[in-house]
């Protein structure tokens, strides 16, 4: 029995010995509290000039890949973002979303946003804190606003 153990630690130590070791590498993740959301949505609505109906700041951020928050005082324009879906949170006000159906009088504005005057035939949705949201991509949609503000924290999605 001693013998048999005797084998198996020096197996286990054998093998223990044989498999690289892992790097320990920094932690890559990004990390906004709430408190940090909290003081950029009242930054962004700080520095807002009168008039401005949208303000888009990134949050957290890995190359690429943004969470940003929206601070919408006025509805935008209906878009499609041809080849991302958008992903987004309601942090605060209220508003309603406008999707699907079709985008009429539809401009590229750059190859990830297309803009239009309308959208005919969609669905509306009320909008309030808490609520979550999935546009594929393609899709038309648009906000609107139903108080004073409708601040949304999004991604978008690569198709």
């Amino acid at each position: 029995m001693i013998a048999a153990n005797g084998v198996k630690a020096a197996a286990l130590a054998l093998f223990v010995a044989s498999v690289p070791a892992m790097a320990q590498t920094a932690d890559p993740t990004r990390f906004a509290t709430g408190p940090d959301v909290t003081a950029q949505v009242a930054a962004m609505a700080k520095a807002m000039k009168p008039g401005q109906g949208f303000a888009w700041q990134p949050l957290v951020r890995d190359g690429k890949t943004v969470a940003a928050l929206e601070y919408w005082k006025a509805p935008g324009r209906p878009a499609v973002h041809p080849a991302e879906a958008e992903y987004a949170i309601v942090i605060a006000g209220k508003g309603t979303l406008l999707s699907g159906g079709t985008l009429v009088a539809p401009r590229p504005v750059k190859p990830e946003l297309t803009e239009g005057d309308r959208i005919v035939g969609g669905t509306t949705r009320s909008l309030a804190p808490g609520d979550v949201l999935l546009i594929p991509a393609g899709v038309p949609h648009g906000f609107g606003i139903t108080g004073n503000r409708l601040v949304l924290l999004g991604m978008k999605l690569p198709r």
